[in-house]
């Protein structure tokens, strides 16, 4: 195998059959040029240049070498290219999911100060349904996603926690637990909870849906919901109750389900998510940006 000064040296010279030149390009000796060639020659076990006083020009083999060298050493010169941009550079588009109208602007405002800072990169907001974060995340269709702290995916790392709110059971509108100002997580045994998609993961399911209340009763488990707006109707029809932020209450006010606050419940908390493989610099910037933005 040839080693990559080797290569560079030779297709270097190849090019320019001139060893000052060839020297010059690669910021070495002449001398040190010379020796790469010649230690080259010697594992070849032919010449690969002819020198004269004169001129420097390719033997037979070193121009067949040259020809079926130089094309996939390029190829791989522009594919180390690429990753140096994909990781270090901030152009491009970059892809971050949000769940919920408080997250889209939270994700808008952090997305305006990312472009102010970076114009020379996209930023594309989606909106994802509560199962389709994760997969998303998997299989590459967003580089960034706004979710829970609490999940813990393998492949998945996380940013800081840029926003903690106060948890509250949403239940139905005339639920007994509405006549009081706040509950306690161990009502939850006197509730059913409607439960997350199969496809979130397991840390959140117990986050979002405990089986037990921090006494050890049970709490009982009801239908999945596929949609956070299915998850509300299901509410106000009276099959279920579900753990919600208090940010919930603001943005998808209803007629038919009343928010309770939980008074002894820990705070629940959200931070952007990505790829553990994928930390380019585009993620970097952004993740910082939204932080900026909310002053921590």
């Amino acid at each position: 195998m040839m080693e990559r000064h080797e290569l560079d040296a030779f297709l270097t010279l190849a090019q320019e059959l001139h060893f000052g030149r060839t020297a010059e390009r690669l910021h070495l000796s002449t001398t040190r040029v010379s020796q790469t060639i010649a230690k080259l020659e010697r594992r070849v076990g032919v010449p690969l240049f002819n020198r004269t006083s004169r001129r420097v020009e390719l033997t037979a083999v070193g121009r067949q070498l040259e020809q079926e060298v130089r094309p996939a050493w390029e190829s791989i010169a522009a594919a180390f290219g690429r990753a140096i941009e994909t990781g270090r550079g901030l152009t491009g588009t970059l892809r971050v999911a949000f769940v919920g109208a408080a997250g889209g602007q939270l994700l808008a405002g952090a997305a305006e100060l990312f472009r102010g800072r970076e114009p020379g990169c996209q930023v594309q907001l989606r909106e994802a349904q509560i199962g389709e974060v994760f997969p998303w995340l998997r299989d590459h269709e967003v580089d960034m996603a706004l979710v829970h702290h609490s999940a813990a995916e393998p492949g998945l790392a996380s940013g800081p926690t840029l926003v903690r709110e106060a948890r509250m059971l949403a239940v139905p509108s005339g639920h007994p637990l509405t006549r009081h100002e706040s509950a306690s997580l161990e009502d939850l045994a006197r509730v059913k909870l409607l439960r997350l998609p199969d496809s979130v993961p397991d840390s959140l399911q117990r986050d979002c849906t405990p089986s037990t209340t921090p006494a050890g009763r049970p709490v009982e488990h009801t239908h999945a919901s596929a949609t956070f707006n299915e998850m509300l109707t299901r509410i106000g029809s009276g099959e279920g109750c579900f753990v919600v932020g208090a940010q919930v209450r603001r943005y998808y006010a209803r007629p038919d389900v009343a928010y309770v606050p939980l008074r002894d419940a820990p705070p629940l908390e959200w931070a952007l998510y990505w790829r553990a493989d994928s930390a380019t610099a585009r993620v970097r910037v952004f993740c910082d940006s939204a932080s900026r933005m909310l002053g921590l």
